[in-house]
């Protein structure tokens, strides 16, 4: 999985499966796009036997062809899809009951984190957050009821790397499921069910589908057991995503190596800005020799995304940076064409305690940014001004 010349060879692979993977000419027409099947039921031949399609919340073609598509992608066996990646996450988590333990990463999410310490909490789960970064954490926080560990790596917004190898070897060391949120990653730069995960999450909003259009998620895994149980759940939860936005995201899918070809090239190179930047405190980016984890994220990434954030030293500062940029938008999200900049504590992870966010680094002087696909001379331009604002 290092970055070398047997990654390009990946990415060739990678390219042709974005393109073609789980679909097929439609055998009607021969539409060489998937068709969307905007149907909520199907018509049954005669009692008793129907085309593989009986209702739309259990059966969808067009869901179905995104489902094997991002399954490929991640070397996976079974794709499961969901209409947000917070719904992906719910049903994760319902896989296991009330008293059952999870060791969760503290740098996930702001919505992961709520949607563990506020509602499954409530209902007798019990949770562990754990600098995911460190395996050691992971090993002392494993009991004898924990079922799940979960990271997500690289963190947002800290952009901590997670062992992913080390941290399957400590699960299944405790007979525990391990899941990896690769939303940040992408399939494109990272596989970890290759790396001993069990589950594969991402935020189908973010990378995949990479034109702000959509809300889905996915997860991915090889284990039919957990595939048959995960069905289970999306068929009886029924959070799954409509038609249009499930082909919105097989659109985006196909042209996702090229895009995180220049997402990986604009981030490495404002990386490289921001951190010799005088106004700017330290730039995290796992690209970035300076990065403490870089040589980790090397081994088992090929690219490290669009996906900065910076410390600028105070509040003011960064206010005045985010609202003065031009081409980068203050908003929330990532992962799209257009480059985007928010305020974590703000915006994304408003709702973890101020406490929570302090021990792990995320102060309110941080900024994050998600560098899309524009000139990057122009990016580092508009970045330029607004800092000199600051």
């Amino acid at each position: 999985m290092r970055h070398d010349d047997s990654a390009e060879a990946a990415a060739h692979r990678f390219a042709t499966l974005a393109v073609h993977a789980g679909q097929t000419p439609d055998p009607t027409t021969g539409a060489i796009m998937m068709p969307v099947y905007q149907t909520s039921t199907y018509v049954q031949p005669e009692l008793g036997r129907h085309l593989g399609y009986e209702y739309a919340r259990t059966h969808n073609p067009t869901r179905e062809a995104l489902e094997r598509n991002v399954a490929a992608l991640e070397g996976g066996t079974h794709g499961i899809a969901f209409a947000s990646g917070l719904a992906a996450t719910d049903t994760l988590a319902k896989l296991w009951d009330a008293g059952d333990h999870v060791v969760c990463g503290e740098g996930v999410y702001g919505g992961t984190f709520r949607l563990f310490a506020k509602v499954f909490a409530r209902l007798g789960m019990e949770f562990s957050f754990v600098d995911s970064g460190d395996l050691d954490e992971i090993r002392a926080a494993m009991r004898p009821n924990t079922r799940l560990v979960h990271v997500e790596t690289p963190t947002n917004p800290m952009m901590r790397i997670s062992d992913i190898a080390g941290a399957a070897e400590i699960a299944h060391e405790g007979g525990a499921v391990l899941s990896v949120d690769n939303t940040f990653a992408s399939p494109y730069n990272q596989n970890p069910l290759a790396l001993g995960a069990d589950v594969v999450l991402h935020s189908t909003t973010k990378y995949i589908n990479g034109h702000s259009d959509m809300v889905g998620g996915m997860l991915v895994t090889s284990s039919d057991d957990l595939h048959e149980r995960l069905r289970f759940l999306q068929n009886a939860a029924g959070g799954v995503p409509g038609p249009w936005d499930s082909w919105l995201a097989l659109r985006g899918t196909k042209t996702l190596h090229l895009r995180m070809q220049a997402h990986n090239a604009n981030g490495q190179r404002i990386a490289e800005y921001l951190e010799a930047h005088p106004k700017v405190v330290k730039a995290f980016y796992p690209g970035l020799p300076s990065h403490p984890q870089h040589e980790l994220a090397k081994s088992q990434m090929r690219g490290f995304t669009g996906m900065i954030s910076v410390e600028l030293g105070t509040m003011e500062r960064a206010r005045a940076f985010v609202n003065n940029v031009r081409i980068f938008a203050l908003a929330e999200s990532l992962g799209g064409v257009e480059s985007l900049i928010g305020h974590p504590a703000l915006m994304t992870h408003a709702s973890v305690p101020a406490e929570r966010r302090i021990a792990m680094g995320l102060s309110d002087a941080l900024v994050r940014l998600s560098c899309g696909v524009e000139d990057v001379d122009d990016l580092i331009a508009d970045i330029d001004q607004a800092l000199a604002k600051a």
